[in-house]
């Protein structure tokens, strides 16, 4: 069964039966305690002792929620959750008067590596081990240094834990970045693959209306001067070669006209690959079919722009759904509006990211525009004109 598991879920699920097991000997002395005491009912500190573990498993069971989608919790009131997790495994070692914290603490161990970064990790967990020291020390009566031998032992084993769980965030993160790169390749690949479609019927359509079209209006030419020069059943032939050499241009621009209708890149084919398999994200791509761009460095515009609004959506707006809506406007302009759910902020902070793509937009004509409110979400709509915009000079 655990070879349908990730990692992360393996990890989340040991940590929570290790903490059931840590259950047992607390109930268990309580139980021995209540028989010992038949009638009196659970005193206080057996009542903070039991609020203590349960505090503990629901922090511990908050903090891994989200570890199968990759990505750690950098929100402030994860830390706090993380504060209150270190808390009550200290409670449990002294208001159990054992070494049941130092257990927990290792459990705990398997979470700070998705929250902080290695020093602070290192140093939370050290202090926290060492923080278990006087439960040794005043309650159990052991000696200084063996109370001193048994923390950093409990310290060792926590770290072990701690690299353990380091080295599966690091690989979520690398499995997460080949598959935005694999997602980021295959958009590319159609896109390319219609860039090529399209300028291979550019080209054939330009030889065939620059040769074909040429040489055939010389003989349509030839042909009527012919017909002049002529007479009798002569001419008449003539005239029905230049009958159906004049079709024949007429079909031959008919053909290289659709051939240039039909060279339009489809944008909906080239943006779906970048919206599967998102990981902790659930994205809603309503795009007009059919959609073409007749321009394919604007295609590519509107590719890069997607990829941007999805990366933000997942590291910055920690957003669960994103709605992406691509259509044309009533003067071609070819239109995304993006939504999302996420936390959203008080102002608008340009990284390199939103600056590439404002200016990636600005280049072929279009433009950007930013909302955001604190507990809104954010909202996006970035404009290009379906084809290249030419300045002409004016002719005197």
């Amino acid at each position: 069964m655990l070879g349908y598991l990730s990692q992360t879920r393996v990890l989340r699920l040991a940590g929570l039966f290790t903490w059931v097991m840590v259950g047992l000997p607390v109930v268990y002395s309580q139980y021995e305690s209540l028989l010992r005491h038949r009638g009196d009912g659970l005193d206080n500190w057996a009542v903070w002792l039991f609020t203590a573990y349960l505090a503990f498993g629901a922090c511990y069971f908050w903090l891994t929620r989200g570890l199968r989608d990759g990505g750690g919790h950098s929100a402030w009131y994860d830390r706090v959750v993380l504060l209150l997790l270190t808390t009550s495994a200290l409670g449990v070692s002294y208001l159990s008067g054992s070494g049941l914290g130092s257990i927990l603490m290792m459990v705990a161990a398997g979470v700070i590596p998705w929250m902080l970064q290695v020093r602070g990790g290192v140093l939370w967990l050290l202090l926290s081990q060492l923080a278990v020291l006087p439960v040794y020390y005043l309650i159990l009566r052991m000696p200084l240094f063996e109370a001193l031998m048994q923390s950093l032992l409990y310290g060792g084993f926590s770290m072990f834990i701690f690299v353990t769980s380091l080295v599966a965030r690091q690989q979520t993160d690398a499995r997460e970045e080949q598959r935005r790169l694999n997602t980021e390749l295959r958009a590319t690949r159609v896109l390319l693959a219609e860039s090529a479609r399209v300028n291979e019927r550019t080209r054939i359509s330009r030889e065939l209306h620059d040769l074909l079209g040429h040489h055939l209006t010389a003989l349509s030419l030839n042909l009527e001067v012919a017909g002049h020069l002529t007479d009798g059943q002569a001419q008449e032939h003539v005239h029905q070669a230049h009958t159906l050499a004049k079709l024949l241009l007429t079909d031959v621009r008919e053909a290289v006209s659709q051939i240039r209708d039909s060279g339009a890149i489809d944008l909906a084919a080239a943006l779906r690959p970048l919206t599967e398999q998102v990981p902790s994200l659930d994205i809603h791509l309503d795009i007009a079919e059919p959609l073409s761009v007749e321009d394919p460095e604007r295609a590519h515009v509107l590719l890069r722009c997607t990829q941007e609004i999805i990366t933000n959506a997942v590291r910055h707006a920690r957003a669960r759904n994103l709605w992406i809506q691509v259509r044309r406007d009533s003067e071609g302009q070819v239109v995304i509006q993006a939504h999302d759910d996420g936390v959203g902020a008080d102002g608008i902070v340009v990284g390199n990211g939103l600056r590439g793509m404002r200016e990636r937009l600005y280049q072929c004509g279009g433009e950007l525009q930013i909302e955001t409110r604190r507990g809104q979400g954010f909202r996006l709509r970035a404009s290009v004109p379906g084809a290249p915009v030419l300045l002409l000079a004016p002719v005197p």
